[in-house]
């Protein structure tokens, strides 16, 4: 999976698109970063910027954007309708994808520390990053704002996690941390009634409603023992929400923020909202993203819809995607288009990889006499193949009448086929890049003993990770085979012809693959790597023709 992370740092300035732009010139010259969106807000003087891409470069734009910020923003002059501390108000990281919560709260530490020591602005990290529990929410970090802050960053409970202990009247103090991405949705309802809809957002979001004596909204609160309202919880944790009428459109919606996927999903959301309003005598007619979201949003959706129709999830992602935006109604009010919309999508290289080609540009672009794509991009390639052919009768054989029984079997075994395929479509192309680092090794300066030992060193390395995608290629290709076997015995006989063809592309796969994990290692005999990797080689080829051997057999059987 591809390693993202967000940023959306909220800058102390809305009026002035030059200070923004110079705020924003540094993450646009970053390589792996991407910004996705800019909003300045006049009334609020504020500008929420967001860009993804790479943690490590997006670690680095942060801290160059709030550098900038620090130059250009005089907050002793700053006066606006959000509350605000510094100009960088709050800067959060958000694990987008392939990067775990713990990963990110590294990365705020890190960059904490440094915009404490090198650009002397006091830092305080809150939410998953926080340093006590009274720092994890922003609110009260921010109370008292930028002007409290003359008096309350000497206090020992709020001194700084980071940075200087005293008040930076210019740039003020700012709040670093790493949250759960947040999707901000409207569910579009066939009514033009706020309370209806307010009703609706009352009986799913976490705080619910309070409760009455007589159980009307308008009736007496049922007081606490310390006389403050009783509430009854609404139907989904992480969820926040409320009802409103939007003129433009003429219906009213549920307006939500899911702060937490992982613990309510867009699907589950959906699904609560439905029950909720058809209870009330109303129709959930569709779904509106507001801003970005991520691939496995929708993904997740999706694989919950299809099982919801009694049919195998082991699709492909597009499948999914395009299941999950029907269902949800996601193009009722506009055309909902995945490449704006799904930040890995938004990050994607516009030239596209070479897994994205067509079969006709992909054969003429190998047909050259460039050496890059070769024989390792299609070793992966057949792989690839192989496990679309195992999935597709898997689903073939999940759909056949008679066999509902054995729904989850098939089902399973086309997912864990449909991940293999994406593995082995990412090690297409990261063959490529792995011969393209080779050659930049060889092309470094061997003029001086240093220059000498360091182009050494990493024609080296770069050589041992080119030995080590074509081993992960045989990895992936002999993790196919077991359940191609499992197809040509147990799966959909009318498809057996298509398991066989699964099976002869897994074997040219692994043993394609092996013949580059070879020629990489032919002149590294001496690297301490080299016989482990070697021996892993040998003894996949042995592992995977016994199978093979195995398909071979039951085909010929047929």
């Amino acid at each position: 999976m591809k390693r993202i992370l967000e940023c959306v740092p909220n800058f102390s300035e809305g009026r002035d698109p030059k200070i923004i732009e110079a705020i924003c010139a540094p993450i646009r010259e970053i390589e792996e970063v991407r910004i996705l969106d800019v909003d300045m807000g006049k009334s609020t003087h504020r500008t929420v910027v967001t860009f993804a891409g790479s943690p490590e470069a997006v670690v680095e734009a942060a801290f160059q954007a709030i550098a900038r910020a620090g130059q250009w923003i005089d907050m002793r002059k700053h006066t606006g309708a959000h509350p605000r501390m510094g100009a960088t108000d709050v800067c959060p990281l958000i694990p987008v994808s392939g990067i775990s919560i713990e990963e990110a709260v590294l990365l705020a530490q890190q960059l904490g520390e440094r915009v404490g020591r090198e650009l002397g602005i006091p830092v305080y990290l809150y939410e998953y990053a926080a340093t006590t529990p009274e720092r994890k929410n922003l609110a009260t970090i921010r109370a008292g704002e930028y002007e409290g802050f003359s008096k309350k960053i000497y206090d020992p409970a709020w001194k700084p996690d980071y940075g200087p202990t005293e008040y930076n009247a210019q740039s003020g103090q700012t709040v670093i941390g790493v949250r759960d991405f947040l999707v901000a949705v409207n569910f579009n309802l066939n009514t033009t009634s706020v309370r209806l809809a307010n009703s609706v957002a009352f009986d799913v979001r976490e705080n619910g409603r309070v409760k009455t004596h007589n159980g009307k909204p308008n009736g007496t609160p049922v007081l606490d023992e310390n006389g403050q309202p009783v509430r009854i919880p609404g139907m989904l944790k992480a969820c926040k929400g409320v009802g409103w009428f939007i003129e433009e459109y003429g219906f009213a919606q549920v307006s939500m923020n899911l702060t937490q996927l992982s613990i309510t999903s867009l699907h589950q959301a959906f699904e609560a909202v439905v029950k909720s309003a058809t209870q009330r005598g109303l129709r959930v007619t569709g779904t509106e993203i507001v801003g970005l979201l991520p691939k496995s949003t929708l993904t997740d959706a999706g694989r919950y819809f299809l099982k919801q129709q009694g049919r195998s999830t082991g699709v492909g992602e597009a499948e999914l995607i395009r299941i999950a935006i029907h269902t949800l109604g996601l193009s009722e009010i506009r055309p909902f288009h995945p490449k704006e919309k799904i930040i890995e999508y938004c990050l994607e290289d516009p030239h596209g990889p070479l897994a994205s080609q067509t079969v006709v540009r992909f054969t003429e672009g190998l047909a050259s006499d460039s050496p890059a794509p070769g024989g390792g991009s299609v070793s992966a390639l057949c792989g690839a193949l192989a496990a679309s052919l195992t999935a597709m009768v898997a689903n073939l054989s999940a759909g056949k009448r008679g066999w509902e029984d054995q729904l989850d079997y098939f089902s399973s075994i086309a997912d864990k086929t449909q991940q293999i395929r994406e593995e082995l479509l990412w090690l297409l192309d990261e063959d490529t890049r792995a011969f393209d680092q080779v050659m930049l090794a060889f092309g470094l300066p061997k003029q001086t003993p240093e220059e000498k030992e360091l182009r050494k060193k990493a024609i080296e390395e770069a050589t041992i990770y080119a030995a080590q995608i074509p081993l992960r290629v045989m990895e992936s290709a002999y993790t196919c085979m077991p359940f191609i076997l499992e197809m040509v015995e147990k799966g959909n006989p009318n498809s057996v012809s298509d398991a066989g063809v699964a099976g002869l592309c897994a074997w040219a796969c692994l043993s394609g693959a092996a013949y580059n994990v070879q020629i990489n290692l032919k002149d590294m005999k001496d690297h301490p790597q080299t016989p482990e990797l070697m021996g892993r080689c040998k003894q996949l080829l042995v592992s995977g023709k016994e199978i093979t051997t195995k398909i071979e057999m039951l085909m010929h059987q047929e």
